[in-house]
């Protein structure tokens, strides 16, 4: 039997961007799930960016991310396109700026979708989207003294 999708839970959500911020404080992958939850949703996909103890081969020992201004609309912008995209009921994404520690949580995002293929494409969309076109800027500072700064765009 043919699967239809005129189920109103089968179609994007009225309202599905549910959280969208850049922030100094500690990020709650919690807080991130419990926004994108969604009696329509089938799946549900998150991910998480943490700060690891090494980039390029080299031992990283600060790192610090600063953004634009406008980072916040970007965002909202680059969410809107995913939501434009796929068949969201719910989304959320936060990063963080400020000096952070290695482990610490650099970025979460999650998106719910009524089947999981979805979710998980929706979500990488979200997130590669995020680092590309959203003004981010990593600065590390490396064991040899040395340091990077990366953009996010």
């Amino acid at each position: 039997m043919a699967r239809t999708h005129d189920h109103p839970g089968e179609q994007v959500a009225a309202d599905p961007i549910k959280l969208l911020a850049i922030r100094d404080t500690p990020l709650s992958i919690d807080e991130v799930f419990r926004a994108v939850g969604d009696d329509a949703a089938g799946g549900t996909t998150l991910f998480v960016g943490t700060v690891r103890n090494h980039d390029g081969g080299a031992d990283v020992d600060a790192l610090g991310y600063s953004s634009h201004p406008s980072a916040e609309a970007e965002l909202r912008r680059v969410a809107e396109k995913v939501v434009a995209d796929y068949p969201v009921r719910a989304l959320a994404a936060v990063h963080r700026v400020g000096d952070l520690q290695v482990g610490d949580l650099a970025v979460v995002v999650a998106v719910s979708c009524p089947h999981r293929g979805e979710a998980f494409e929706a979500c990488r969309k979200l997130i590669d989207d995020l680092k590309h076109e959203v003004p981010i800027w990593k600065h590390q500072t490396f064991s040899d003294g040395t340091e990077e700064w990366v953009g996010s765009c």
